[in-house]
């Protein structure tokens, strides 16, 4: 799990700034693969994640649409097949693909990661995994303000309903980040290993053990 920086267990940190969207498949099943690529080399390593927002479609609706109908929209033909391909790479991972449920704007999920991120670091990756889970398994929307709240408890995050409450809390902030890690991106999930190392797209756990051992050289 993410470590702080100020450990003293002499081990090298890797610190891992990830950019991603809460409605992005490949982003959730790079988490896991990078989650079991991290509890392969704790005893290597000690980590220090963090997160970023990414808006795969800036112009999805507040108010959230049809899950199925905005992917069949926007893939047409080619929609079935990419449902039965992600239902069997998150069969691989352990997780059942929902396609059930509401889709639109992610502002508010990436407000609250923003959030959680100045709390804590581990809070932050462990509302992502929250966030992630509920999406695309449990049918929630990402701009359904209880599920988000709901998520923030459950990680131990304080003062969200508040935070959440103010329309234009974290929209600065995000808008800095998007600018700082996304302008250079054409897709997310992106990986930057210790300030220099990149990887994209849902890595398997080999890939970030690999970028590991280079990156603390």
């Amino acid at each position: 799990m993410a470590q702080s920086s100020g450990s003293n267990t002499g081990k090298k940190l890797i610190r891992i700034d990830i950019t991603s969207d809460s409605v992005c498949p490949w982003c959730f099943v790079g988490k896991r693969n990078l989650d079991k690529a991290m509890a392969q080399s704790k005893d290597q390593f000690d980590f220090e994640i963090k997160w970023h927002p990414y808006f795969l479609d800036p112009s999805a609706p507040k108010e959230g649409v049809s899950k199925k109908e905005y992917y069949e929209k926007k893939f047409g033909s080619r929609a079935q097949g990419i449902f039965a391909r992600m239902t069997e790479i998150f069969r691989n991972i352990g997780l059942e693909y929902d396609m059930s449920g509401l889709t639109g704007s992610t502002l508010e999920s990436h407000r609250l990661i923003y959030f959680a991120g100045k709390q804590s670091l581990d809070k932050q990756h462990a509302l992502a995994e929250e966030i992630y889970l509920g999406y695309f398994t449990q049918g929630k929307f990402v701009g359904d303000r209880e599920f988000l709240l709901e998520s923030a408890r459950k990680v131990g995050v304080e003062g969200a309903a508040e935070f959440l409450e103010n329309p234009n809390n974290g929209v600065k902030e995000v808008n800095e980040e998007l600018e700082k890690y996304s302008a250079n991106i054409s897709g997310v999930p992106n990986y930057v290993i210790n300030g220099k190392h990149q990887l994209s797209g849902g890595q398997p756990p080999e890939a970030f053990l690999r970028a590991f051992q280079v990156a603390a050289k």
